[in-house]
């Protein structure tokens, strides 16, 4: 690992249990010295990235929420989809959720929400695995296979309790279903009650950026409405993904997006990743 990515990989500590980061926990987390620690902290302090705070720990700095209202006004994922979420929300009176991914992680990037009596733990910005859920199915089917091989190398474990086959042959084959079907269901995969229906959004050069989803209530969708869901899902997916051809209006072109390839995290102590046959 290079040492901006070793510095930038200290804000992997920031989860949603986690409330500040001290200079121990980066020495910990790196297997550093203390000196590389505090190097590290200042860098991203000057930066913005980090903030100091009482006790020595540190949070999340004011550059962050900057960034984010930068990605909310120009991201072109999101300014492709957002005028179709609205319509097609507002049509079907249905929840709608946009998802991307970095690394091994799907994340709900924006949401159009019509019906307020549906809570969802997808909040934007929450980081979900890659192997649950229509949020996440149809950007999984849809990578290359040497990102595919990656992933079961190092998460084998996580994919069979997904039921989604327990090596790489049975892996491969439950993947080109779910693509050559184009939308995915899932019931209470993620949370209990609630059913996802979502499909791909494909970049330009057809490579996966994202998958637009329906939330809804099990209990509240009749197999008519769900065949109705199904159908649209994927004309709505295929609409942001013909928005992304086009220019973006200051003049930059939404072929820019390059999804990041799953990460290769470090494995627990004495664990073997299990390797994919042939």
């Amino acid at each position: 690992m290079s040492t901006p990515d070793r510095m930038l990989s200290i804000l992997d500590l920031f989860r949603d249990d986690t409330t500040a980061a001290f200079q121990e926990d980066v020495m910990a987390h790196l297997e550093c010295s203390r000196a590389t620690a505090y190097r590290y902290l200042k860098s991203l302090t000057e930066s913005g990235l980090l903030a100091p705070t009482a006790g020595g720990a540190y949070v999340l700095g004011s550059r962050i929420i900057e960034l984010d209202r930068h990605l909310r006004q120009h991201d072109p994922l999101m300014r492709a989809a957002r005028d179709v979420m609205r319509a097609t929300g507002d049509e079907l009176h249905a929840n709608l959720m946009l998802c991307s991914y970095y690394g091994d992680k799907v994340m709900c990037v924006d949401r159009y929400w019509t019906d307020q009596s549906i809570e969802s733990s997808y909040a934007r910005g929450r980081p979900f695995p890659m192997f649950r859920g229509a949020t996440a199915k149809p950007i999984l089917a849809n990578l290359p296979p040497y990102q595919l091989r990656n992933l079961m190398l190092w998460h084998a474990a996580e994919i069979r309790e997904a039921g989604l086959g327990d090596d790489w042959d049975e892996f491969r084959a439950n993947l080109k279903q779910l693509r050559s079907a184009g939308v995915c269901v899932s019931h209470g995969e993620v949370d209990r009650g609630l059913m996802g229906i979502g499909s791909a959004i494909f970049s330009p050069d057809q490579k996966v950026v994202g998958s637009l989803v329906f939330i809804a209530a099990q209990a509240r969708t009749s197999a008519e409405r769900l065949e109705v869901l199904q159908a649209r899902i994927q004309i709505a997916a295929a609409q942001v993904s013909q928005n992304l051809q086009a220019p973006q209006s200051n003049g930059a072109a939404a072929i820019g997006i390059m999804p990041s390839r799953p990460r290769r995290l470090r494995a627990p102590a004495g664990a073997t990743p299990a390797r994919p046959k042939a």
